[in-house]
């Protein structure tokens, strides 16, 4: 059942990345899917684990991540 919603989550972050050619941040993915952030964060690990994210540091102490598709 985890699997399942970890996978659907994940679709729904791939989709938002793949409507941008540049990366997003967490509250900018956050903003456009509506995502709690430990379901973000579960989402997110599937991606890394597929390695279908890459993640890049920005150097923002409030935004120190910026996801992007490989």
């Amino acid at each position: 059942m985890l699997q399942e919603k970890a996978g659907n989550i994940a679709g729904i972050i791939w989709n938002a990345l793949s409507d941008v050619n540049e990366g997003l941040t967490f509250k900018q993915i956050k903003k456009i899917t509506k995502l709690a952030e430990k379901d973000f964060n579960l989402g997110l690990g599937w991606l890394l684990r597929e390695d279908k994210v890459a993640v890049a540091e920005t150097g923002d102490d409030k935004e120190p991540y910026i996801y992007s598709l490989k």
